[in-house]
């Protein structure tokens, strides 16, 4: 996809629909919106790129979701920071938010992958753990001050302690996958991409 984008091809649209399950007419919307983000028109994005979309802005997670952007996975389950998001990877990331629906099924939109995506939300220090430090620190991002500290410190320590299987006193993703196991993650980490 090179380093400026101009204008997608054939190829490139038949690529991202393979990986990421989005159709012709979303693909090329998303891509006006990549553009639209990339104000200089460097081919990728950066963290502050980012930070102009007005629902991240406000959103309190929202330097955490921007966080998770920026993660490359190999097929060895391998993760890599990355300091800029071309097309591709930035298709691929809002994929995991694609509806899962049975003929449109892919690697991006998997539950694992929406699970995956939360899990890097609240593993703040990146060390493939939730430690109580993490709980505090996204609790706290949250409800601000309007909770005593020792509440919240509660919060994070009877989290850690209900889903901590190995007594490791930190969640590991597949801990943080059997936690999550009751609830609708299809659903709930689904976004409607409009088809016109």
């Amino acid at each position: 996809m090179g380093n400026v984008l101009t204008s997608l091809t054939r190829e490139e649209v038949t690529e991202i629909h393979h990986k990421t399950g989005f159709s012709d007419s979303q693909i090329r919307r998303l891509y006006s919106r990549f553009c639209h983000l990339d104000k200089d028109g460097k081919g990728y994005l950066e963290r502050k790129d980012l930070r102009l979309i007005p629902e991240l802005a406000v959103n309190p997670l929202g330097n955490r979701i921007i966080e998770a952007f920026f993660v490359a996975r190999d097929d060895g389950d391998v993760e890599t920071r990355l300091d800029q998001v071309d097309f591709l990877h930035f298709t691929q990331t809002l994929a995991t938010f694609r509806r899962t629906e049975a003929n449109h099924l892919s690697q991006s939109n998997a539950v694992d992958e929406k699970i995956r995506f939360v899990f890097r939300v609240y593993d703040t220090d990146q060390d493939g753990y939730i430690s109580k430090d993490d709980l505090i620190l996204i609790l706290r991002s949250l409800v601000g001050m309007s909770i005593p500290e020792e509440q919240v410190r509660g919060i994070a320590h009877r989290t850690i302690r209900e889903a901590d299987e190995d007594g490791d006193k930190m969640i590991s993703f597949e801990e943080f996958k059997e936690a999550v196991k009751n609830i609708d993650v299809k659903e709930k980490m689904s976004l409607r991409f409009l088809t016109a």
